[in-house]
């Protein structure tokens, strides 16, 4: 159980934050949104309320109005029945739905969707009764007395008619047509705020929001009150597999672990039968056993560390935490992305400055290459670069000895069960150099959008950027993966290179594969810039896993102009012949050139099909420039210089080599051309 044991210990380092709602900035793909945070005090849960009841402290109605849609996250005591309900009746204990709250809920209801009339009566004889045995304990609170002495008049619904909250059909039972927050009207959960009418003047009860003594779910008071209550009740206690105390168990686990709406459970034994563990055990209790306030506590951890900074693909979450809550880098992020939000933490003071130059660099993270390879790293970008470099330097300069970092992954085949993906536990250097070396290895010079306009880099793109290079159809000029399961697919690329990322483990050979092959194939893609997205992130894919299973092979953005492989000359080959013909379109002109249209063939007949190329090419090689011409050919030659005739008259398909030869020369041509009308300006 040691994720349980990480959980606990941080809520435990935590605890002085339960109960506190904090309206939080969180990243998302288009931007950020503001998102409601609570690490949540024991016995407790939250709810989207949609309803807000007024009263004063004798028990008298005041007024009652909606919830607005960004005050709705909602904190309520739960009792360990009520936390986990799905179709019991369980009530809560102070805050619920209308059916459990409402005396004369009977009065208004209209029936089911199928005219069939329930009966609710009882809802509110079990919630009313477990409120008066609260309300006359020794931990009651002056909340609960005041909302008891109003609830138990049996008028909720009228009153709420009166102000307008509800609305009733033309036989004056609740509209089931209508709804507060996309909710139907007879489903509707109530919040209340209490006023002591007292210790107010005229114009703060006009004013009626935003006062947290009043608000019952906000008041730290009541939560303690509620807390020490539910101790008070017996319980059966046996021992605690997690903390090895004799105390109170819980076998009724929390949902809403992902989110709000997730009724998913990560433990859960509904088995009376004792099938499941037949032939093992004699109950369930020896399978697991749980403590209540254990429970409790790894499970609000859980979801406050999910919320704060987990992220979601579809149905599956991640979320990464240091033991001592310091910054981490995203796992899933871009290299442009990670050195600009450690960047964002400097100017905030949330981090140290870890500004330093490559060769430190290295000497914290080792083993990615031997030295003579890593020097290599900076290669055409070396702005990028150290400011990546100096980005996950600085994360680290904030961990103390003994920092560690969790990983925790979780997903769910059915809506009742949630299971547990990945559970990984790392000291949080290693973490960090897992990070370092997946950018590394993968480095090439890639494009995307920012700002308004297409920005290079150098690194690695992120997890959904590989995704829709592997999956994506071109739609309004934009890669975009379609269809009903779109997400799944996202989920699915993170599951593969998950253990990539965080572990070293070698890239999947399949993933490569279709990385080259989506690259082999630009006439797919209207838009060069689709198609050298694609391209780039193949180049990163062949180069990781030439390292990776060919004895620690590295290869460059840079060209490399002493290669004599077959299939890095042949790529070479092919660039130059792209870019002779694209060098005669007009600027408006955004025709595929010959050499993206034999691409895929080329691929497979290399020597037969630059035959085809080099006839092509005749017509355009008039309309260059005589020196440019020159440039061209002799480049060519230089290429076919290197080349053995039998390594050339070998006309079998090529590797994936044969993209980072073209792409390398392609860059390396198109920055020649910068640079020389730089030198003509």
């Amino acid at each position: 159980m040691n994720w349980l044991n990480e959980l606990y210990d941080l809520y435990e380092k935590n605890q002085y934050l339960a109960g506190e709602i904090e309206l939080v900035d969180k990243k998302a793909k288009n931007g950020s949104v503001k998102t409601s945070l609570v690490l949540l005090p024991i016995s407790h849960t939250t709810v989207t309320a949609q309803i807000t009841v007024t009263i004063d402290t004798d028990g008298n109605f005041i007024s009652a109005e909606p919830v607005a849609e960004e005050d709705k996250l909602t904190i309520i005591p739960v009792t360990e029945e009520s936390g986990s309900r799905t179709a019991g009746k369980a009530p809560h204990p102070l805050c619920d739905n209308l059916k459990y709250l409402a005396g004369d809920y009977m009065d208004y209801y209209g029936g089911g969707k199928n005219g069939k009339e329930k009966n609710f009566s009882e809802n509110y004889q079990m919630y009313i009764k477990a409120l008066q045995c609260w309300s006359e304990s020794e931990y009651s609170h002056e909340k609960v007395n005041s909302i008891y002495r109003y609830l138990r008049k049996g008028r909720l619904i009228q009153d709420l008619v009166g102000t307008g909250v509800i609305r009733l059909d033309e036989q004056g039972k609740i509209a089931q047509k209508e709804k507060i927050q996309a909710v139907a009207q007879e489903d509707a959960f109530v919040r209340f705020r209490v006023w002591d009418l007292g210790e107010l003047d005229e114009g703060a009860l006009a004013d009626r929001s935003g006062n947290s003594r009043a608000e019952c779910w906000k008041d730290k008071t009541l939560q303690k009150c509620f807390i020490e209550y539910y101790r008070s009740l017996e319980t059966k206690k046996g021992l605690s597999y997690l903390s090895g105390n004799v105390e109170a168990l819980s076998f009724l686990q929390p949902k809403k672990i992902r989110n709000e709406g997730d009724g998913a459970k990560l433990i859960s034994s509904n088995d009376e039968q004792n099938f499941t563990f037949r032939g093992r055990f004699s109950d369930k209790s020896q399978a697991f056993s749980i403590g209540y306030e254990d429970s409790q506590k790894a499970h609000n951890a859980l979801k406050w560390i999910i919320r704060k900074q987990g992220y979601s693909w579809d149905s599956l979450y991640v979320v990464i935490w240091e033991s001592d809550m310091k910054p981490l880098p995203c796992l899933h992020a871009d290299t442009d992305e990670i050195g600009e939000d450690y960047e964002g933490l400097c100017e905030a003071e949330l981090i140290a400055d870890g500004d330093a130059d490559m060769d430190e660099i290295r000497e914290d993270y080792e083993g990615w290459g031997d030295e003579e390879e890593q020097t290599e790293y900076l290669g055409t970008d070396e702005i990028g670069a150290s400011r990546f470099a100096a980005a996950m330097r600085g994360y680290g300069k904030c961990l103390g000895q003994s920092s560690r970092t969790v990983l925790l992954a979780f997903d769910s085949a059915t809506p009742g069960r949630l299971a547990m993906t990945e559970c990984k536990q790392f000291e949080s250097s290693t973490y960090l150099q897992n990070i370092f070396y997946w950018h590394m290895s993968c480095e090439w010079q890639h494009v995307k959008y920012k700002k308004g306009g297409p920005f290079i880099f150098q690194g690695m793109v992120g997890v959904d950027e590989i995704a829709e290079a592997l999956y994506a159809t071109e739609e309004k000029g934009r890669l975009t993966i379609t269809g009903k399961n779109n997400q799944n697919l996202y989920k699915e690329v993170l599951k593969r290179l998950l253990p990539c990322i965080s572990e070293r483990r070698k890239i999947p050979l399949d993933l490569v594969r279709l990385a080259v092959q989506r690259a082999s194939s630009p006439m797919t893609f209207k838009e060069r810039y689709n198609w050298e997205r694609i391209l780039a992130v193949a180049c990163s894919f062949v180069k990781k896993q030439r390292y990776e299973y060919s004895g620690k092979e590295v290869w460059k953005v840079a060209l490399d102009t002493r290669c004599d492989k077959r299939d890095y000359l042949f790529g070479r080959l092919l660039a130059v012949a792209d870019r002779v013909e694209y060098r005669t379109y007009d600027k408006d002109d955004w025709r595929e050139t010959n050499a993206q249209r034999y691409m895929a063939v080329f691929a497979q007949k290399p020597m037969r099909t630059w035959k085809v190329l080099e006839e092509k090419l005749q017509p355009y090689w008039g309309k260059l420039k005589p020196g440019e011409r020159i440039v061209y050919k002799k480049l060519i030659d230089e290429i076919f210089d290197k080349f053995t005739v039998e390594a050339y008259e070998k006309d079998e398909s090529l590797s994936g080599l044969y993209l980072l030869g073209f792409h390398s020369q392609a860059i390396a041509l198109k920055q020649k051309a910068v640079n020389e009308q730089k030198e003509e300006e």
